[in-house]
């Protein structure tokens, strides 16, 4: 018994780690952006950018897997962007109070937006994709959500169009939503 465990684990160690190298590449680029930008940003940007690429990065190669994200993964990018927050607003309590302001409004608008597409959709949209997008409105501000959703969702449409004509997908299959957000979120850092 102890052998199969111990093949099992082996076994969840090999597959687990081969599926992720082919998108280690993502994150890579992801932070050579954050080296380019480094210079024109505040050390609280340059941190909030941080851990959105790396949770980003997280949420995208779930979602490939599974198709989901899940509520823990939302709830420490939250409780993340609370903690990188708090410090600040004792340094620099003017420019934090406004970069809160906008956050709170990305926050609002990236989960707002996805709650009503999701609604009207009827489920077309997934609950973690809401929350996800939520959350990325904490770290990026209202501006950076709407160019996270702009180029995550275009991205997805036209990925999703082609694969239809392709007869690879039917129309009614979903595609995982996290992976393009994730290239809408580079798109994002590099234009800050």
């Amino acid at each position: 018994m102890v052998k199969r465990q111990r093949r099992g684990v082996l076994v969840m160690i090999k597959t687990g780690l081969k599926p992720n190298l082919p998108y280690a590449g993502i994150l890579v680029v992801g932070a050579a952006l954050l080296i380019v930008n480094a210079g024109k940003l505040s050390a609280g940007t340059l941190l909030n950018y941080t851990l959105i690429l790396v949770f980003g990065y997280i949420a995208a190669i779930i979602d490939i897997r599974t198709k989901q994200i899940p509520n823990s993964l939302v709830l420490a990018m939250i409780a993340a962007w609370v903690i990188s927050m708090t410090p600040q607003l004792f340094v620099s309590t003017g420019g934090t109070v406004t970069l809160l302001t906008d956050s709170l409004l990305g926050f609002l608008f990236g989960g707002g937006l996805f709650m009503l597409v999701y609604v009207v959709s009827r489920k077309g949209l997934g609950g973690g994709d809401v929350k996800y997008m939520a959350s990325v409105g904490l770290y990026l501000g209202f501006s950076g959500a709407v160019t996270t959703m702009l180029c995550g969702t275009v991205l997805a449409a036209l990925t999703g169009l082609v694969l239809i004509l392709q007869r690879k997908i039917g129309r009614k299959d979903k595609i995982p939503l996290a992976p393009f957000l994730y290239i809408g979120i580079l798109i994002t850092v590099f234009l800050q």
